[in-house]
C-alpha cells in the first residue's frame, strides 16, 4: 500500500523541539515575544508573568482564528456546491438532461454498477472498522471457531480471503499493464519536448529559396504570383461568418490571381440571406468571390470541399487555402506560406499555427489553450521538422492541388477528413511543413457542451480512420520506419492508448485499489509522473502555470469523453460518424485586421455597398440585418452529464474508503478529482449554452 501520511509523530517531535513564534500585536500594551520552548517556565516577576500569559493567550487565539477561518471557508464552499447540486438534481430548475443513446448507455451502466458496489463495500468496511475487524490480508490467519464473533464477522473474513486470492491479482495485472502504457506515453512526451528544445536551441525553422513575392511584381508581365483558391466552408455560422469573409477578402494577393469560395451548408434561411449579402458586398468592391450553397449536407465538410473542387471555375488554380468560419488570417498569410512551395515540388502542405482570441475568457478556454499550444508548438513542429509529416488541422493551411488530386481528393468516409487526406498524401510521398511563426486568429469553445462534442469527434474519427487505412499503410511503398510511426505512434499511442490508460487507470483502477488494498497503485503513478507530464505540457504556455492543478484534474475528467469516443470510433458505433458543428461565440480579435475593415466600412455608404441591388432586395436585407443586430433572447440552460456525475460520486466514495487506510495522497487525489467531476457533471465550468 502507499505510505500513510500520519503527522502525529512529526507533530510531537516538533512540539518537543520548540517552534519559534513571533507575534506582532497592534495593541501597544503588548511587546513582541519569542517563545523558544513551550515547556520553559515564565519568569517569576509578577509584572512579566502577567504580560507573558496574555501574549501566550493571543498566540492561541490567533491559531484558533486561522483554523476557524479555514473550516468556515471549506464549509461555505461545500454548502454552495451542495446548494447547486440540490437545485440541479432535485428541483430541476432550468436543467436540460443530457440525452443518452443506446450505445452510450453501456458505459453509464457500468459506472453506476461500480458505484453501487463501492457504496455497499464502503458500508461493510465501516461496520467492520467500528467492530475492530479492520485488518489487512497479511495479518489474516485462520480463525478458530471461538474467535468468530458471528455471521457478519465470518462473512467479512471470507471477503478478505476471496478478494486477496481472486480479485486482487487481475486488478494488479491490469494496473501494471496500464502503468507500462503510461510510462511509454510519458517517454514519448519527453522525447517530443527534447526535440522542441533542440529546435529552439538550434533555431531551426522552415525557409524558402529566393525572394518573397512583392505586390508591385504582380503588375509586370510574366509575374510569378501563382493562382490561389481560398475556401471557407461553413454551416449555420451566424456569429463568425462576417469576420472570416472579411479577413479572406483582405488577403494581400493580386485580385486577378485569387478566387474566394464561400461554401455554405446552412439550413436556416435568415443565415443564408445574410451570407449572400456579405458575399455580394465584397463582390461589388471588386473582390473575386463566389457563393455556393448545398441543399443537402452530404458528407459534411468533406462533401462540401469535394463538391467545390469539382467546379469549372477552379481549373487552372495551383494552390488552395482553407479557413474554417471562425478563422481570420492576416493579410500577409499567402505571402508567408506560398513561397515555401517554390522550387520544392515534393511539398504538398504548409500548415500555420492557430492563435486564440478568447483564450483568457474563462477557465475552460485557458485549459484548452494549454493543450493546443503543446499540440502545435511541440507535436506538430517536431514532427514537421524531423519527419515532414503531421496531421492536417483542417484549416489555416495551404495545399498543393496536385497533391490533393494524387491522393484521391476529399473522401466522405470519416468525420476527420483533414487527417484522412494527410495520411493518404503522406503515403504517396508528399512532404509537409509546419510554420510555427505564422498564426491565424480563431477561437476555442467557451462552453463545456461545445467542447465535449468537439472532443468526441476529434477522438472517434481517428479510430474510425485507423480501421480504414491500416491496409493501405501496410501495403504502401513508404519505408518501414514511416509505417511504424504512422501505426504505433500517430494512431495507437497518441489516439488509442492515451485515452485508454487515462480512463482505466485513474477512473477505474484507482478507486478499485481503495476497496481491494491488496492491489497496489504506487504514489508516483498518481502524483509525481502526472505532475511532471503536466509541467511539460504547460511549458509552451508559461503564463498558464498557475492553472497546472486544474489542468491535471480536468484532463483526467475529459478522459471519460475521450475513452467513450475512442471506443465508438474503433468499433464503429452509431456516434462514430456524428458531426456536430462547434458552437462559436464570435469574439472579435484585437488585431489590426478588423480595424482596417471598420475604417473601410465607415468610408462607404449603404448605397455604395449594395449598388446594383433592387429595392425589394434592399428591404429584405435590412430586415435580416435587424434580426442579426437584435437577436431573440434565448435562455441559457445548464445540462447534467450523467457519466461525470456518477464518476464523481464513485471517486468521492473511494476517497471516503481511503480514510480507513490512512492513505493521504490517495485521499486528496480522489477527493479533488471527485469534486472536479462533480463540477463538470453539473456544467459549472465554461459558459452556458443558449
Amino acid at each position: 500500500m502507499a505510505p500513510s501520511l500520519d503527522f502525529s509523530e512529526w507533530w510531537s517531535r516538533e512540539a518537543r523541539k520548540g517552534t519559534p513564534v513571533v507575534v506582532k500585536m497592534e495593541n501597544p500594551n503588548f511587546s513582541v515575544l519569542e517563545i523558544d520552548d513551550p515547556d520553559e517556565r515564565f519568569p517569576q516577576a509578577d509584572k512579566d508573568r502577567g504580560r507573558n500569559a496574555k501574549q501566550f493567550t493571543w498566540v492561541l487565539l490567533l491559531k484558533a482564528h486561522r483554523a476557524v477561518g479555514c473550516v468556515a471557508w471549506m464549509a461555505t464552499a461545500l454548502w454552495a456546491l451542495l446548494g447547486v447540486a440540490k437545485k440541479r438534481l432535485i428541483f430541476r430548475q432550468g436543467v436540460a438532461v443530457e440525452p443518452q443513446k443506446p450505445h452510450k448507455g453501456r458505459l453509464l451502466r457500468f459506472i453506476r454498477g461500480f458505484l453501487v458496489m463501492a457504496l455497499t463495500i464502503l458500508v461493510f468496511e465501516v461496520v467492520a472498522h467500528l467492530n475492530g475487524w479492520h485488518f489487512q490480508r497479511p495479518n489474516l490467519h485462520v480463525p478458530r471457531p471461538s474467535e468468530i464473533e458471528g455471521l457478519l464477522h465470518w462473512v467479512y473474513l471470507s471477503w478478505l480471503d476471496f478478494r486477496a486470492d481472486y480479485i486482487a491479482p487481475p486488478i494488479q495485472a491490469l494496473s501494471n499493464f496500464c502503468v507500462i502504457l503510461f510510462l511509454i506515453q510519458s517517454v514519448d512526451r519527453v522525447i517530443l519536448c527534447i526535440g522542441c528544445f533542440w529546435i529552439k536551441y538550434k533555431k531551426i525553422k522552415p525557409t524558402f529559396e529566393g525572394e518573397p513575392f512583392k505586390l508591385e511584381d504582380s503588375e509586370q508581365p510574366g509575374s510569378e504570383y501563382p493562382m490561389v483558391l481560398v475556401q471557407i466552408p461553413m454551416c449555420n455560422e451566424m456569429e463568425v461568418f462576417e469576420q472570416s469573409i472579411s479577413a479572406a477578402c483582405q488577403l494581400d494577393w493580386p485580385k486577378d490571381r485569387v478566387l474566394i469560395q464561400v461554401l455554405d451548408d446552412s439550413n436556416e434561411e435568415s443565415i443564408i440571406g445574410l451570407i449572400r449579402a456579405e458575399v455580394s458586398k465584397w463582390s461589388q468592391k471588386g473582390i473575386n468571390i463566389v457563393y455556393r450553397h448545398r441543399l443537402v449536407r452530404t458528407g459534411y465538410k468533406a462533401g462540401n470541399l469535394k463538391s467545390a473542387m469539382s467546379c469549372d471555375n477552379v481549373k487552372g488554380y495551383e494552390f488552395v487555402a482553407i479557413f474554417d468560419a471562425d478563422f481570420q488570417p492576416y493579410p500577409d498569410f499567402l505571402k508567408q506560406t506560398i513561397p515555401h512551395f517554390k522550387n520544392n515540388p515534393e511539398l504538398g502542405l504548409v500548415q500555420a499555427r492557430w492563435a486564440f482570441v478568447n483564450k483568457d475568457e474563462n477557465l475552460l478556454t485557458r485549459l484548452q489553450n494549454i493543450n493546443l499550444c503543446f499540440h502545435f508548438e511541440v507535436e506538430q513542429q517536431v514532427n514537421g521538422v524531423f519527419l515532414n509529416f503531421f496531421g492536417f488541422n483542417g484549416t489555416a493551411g495551404v495545399w498543393r492541388i496536385k497533391a490533393l488530386e494524387d491522393s484521391g481528393g476529399w473522401l466522405e468516409r470519416t468525420t476527420v477528413e483533414d487527417m484522412d487526406i494527410a495520411v493518404r498524401a503522406h503515403l504517396n510521398g508528399w512532404k509537409f511543413i509546419f510554420l510555427n511563426d505564422v498564426k491565424v486568429l480563431c477561437e476555442v469553445p467557451e462552453s463545456y457542451e461545445a467542447y465535449r462534442k468537439q472532443q468526441h469527434r476529434w477522438h472517434s474519427g481517428p479510430m474510425h480512420l485507423f480501421r480504414l487505412c491500416v491496409p493501405s499503410i501496410i501495403t504502401s511503398k513508404i519505408s518501414v520506419w514511416k509505417k511504424a510511426n504512422l501505426i504505433m505512434l500517430f494512431f495507437l499511442l497518441r489516439k488509442l492508448i492515451l485515452p485508454f490508460y487515462s480512463f482505466t487507470l485513474f477512473c477505474v483502477i484507482l478507486p478499485l485499489t481503495m476497496f481491494v488494498p491488496e492491489a497496489e497503485l504506487p504514489v508516483w503513478v498518481i502524483c509525481y509522473v502526472p505532475v511532471l507530464m503536466s509541467f511539460l505540457n504547460i511549458l509552451p504556455a508559461p503564463r498558464s502555470f498557475p492553472f497546472i492543478v486544474p489542468y491535471l484534474l480536468f484532463e483526467n475528467t475529459m478522459s471519460v469523453t475521450k475513452f467513450n469516443a475512442m471506443i465508438s470510433g474503433l468499433f464503429q458505433l452509431g456516434s462514430s460518424y456524428e458531426w456536430v458543428v462547434t458552437k462559436k461565440a464570435g469574439r472579435s480579435s484585437e488585431s489590426d485586421l478588423l480595424a482596417v475593415v471598420e475604417r473601410e466600412s465607415k468610408g462607404l455608404n449603404h448605397s455604395q455597398i449594395h449598388r446594383g441591388s433592387s429595392e425589394s432586395e434592399l428591404t429584405e436585407l435590412n430586415k435580416l440585418n435587424e434580426q442579426k443586430q437584435n437577436p431573440p433572447v434565448k435562455k441559457k440552460l445548464n445540462k447534467l452529464y450523467r457519466k461525470e456525475l456518477a464518476l464523481a460520486f464513485l471517486l468521492l466514495t473511494a476517497s471516503a474508503r481511503s480514510l480507513l487506510s490512512a492513505q493521504g495522497v490517495h485521499f486528496y487525489f480522489l477527493l479533488f478529482q471527485g469534486v472536479t467531476f462533480l463540477l463538470v457533471g453539473l456544467d459549472l465550468i465554461g459558459e452556458q449554452m443558449s
